[in-house]
């Protein structure tokens, strides 16, 4: 999570969207970077709600905009499982190593997600709070040239993406059937994303 005080702007960090190289690229400009634990670099809105919003508050920033980065949901999921394919998982149950992207995106859209399956959702994470706060500013991941304007101008800054935390290659290949099941058990997940007009202020 990034926080830009003067520009009165918090950037949410969104697991598999890119954070840790804008995070690279803009922290030197941030008035405050959370890079560890990770359940504080990726706070979720409710968490954000919990720890950081009122700290803002009582220091006069009650009119913090709050940005986020969505993926396309399979390509997300895909991430994920090629994140976790890698040595150093191995042996651990959150480990995809000999787990197809099929079987996995059938066990994500499954009741009880396996350790392994078990990565959240975006929807949840962006989720607004009963106390009206939420994300202000939706962009889509596969729209950066949106997102960087946005944080250029807002920021008066260039920005230099570097790759950062970029998982190894694998093709993403569902059965026609894990898909359907994955729209239709996840159908908020792409209504999330399918609605999303990248950039433009919400409400």
């Amino acid at each position: 999570m990034l926080v830009f005080w003067k520009a009165r702007l918090v950037l949410l960090s969104v697991p598999k969207t890119g954070s840790s190289a804008y995070q690279r690229a803009l922290g030197p400009h941030a008035a405050l970077v959370v890079s560890d634990p990770p359940e504080l670099k990726h706070a979720p809105v409710y968490r954000y709600n919990r720890f950081f919003r009122p700290m803002f508050d009582k220091m006069g920033a009650d009119d913090m905009d709050v940005a986020a980065v969505i993926r396309e949901p399979v390509s997300w999921l895909g991430s994920w499982w090629r994140y976790r394919q890698r040595p150093f998982l191995d042996g651990r149950p959150v480990s995809t190593r000999d787990i197809s992207f099929d079987a996995f995106v059938e066990a994500y859209a499954g009741r009880d997600r396996p350790p392994y399956a078990n990565v959240g959702d975006q929807s949840k994470f962006v989720e607004p709070r009963p106390n009206g706060t939420r994300v202000t500013h939706l962009f889509r991941y596969e729209d950066q040239a949106t997102l960087i304007g946005f944080l250029e101008d807002r920021l008066g800054v260039t920005l230099d993406l570097p790759r950062e935390n970029v998982s190894p290659a694998a093709p993403l290949a569902l059965a026609p059937a894990t898909e359907a099941r994955l729209r239709r058990k996840c159908a908020t997940e792409f209504t999330l994303w399918d609605g999303i007009e990248s950039g433009r202020r919400i409400g």
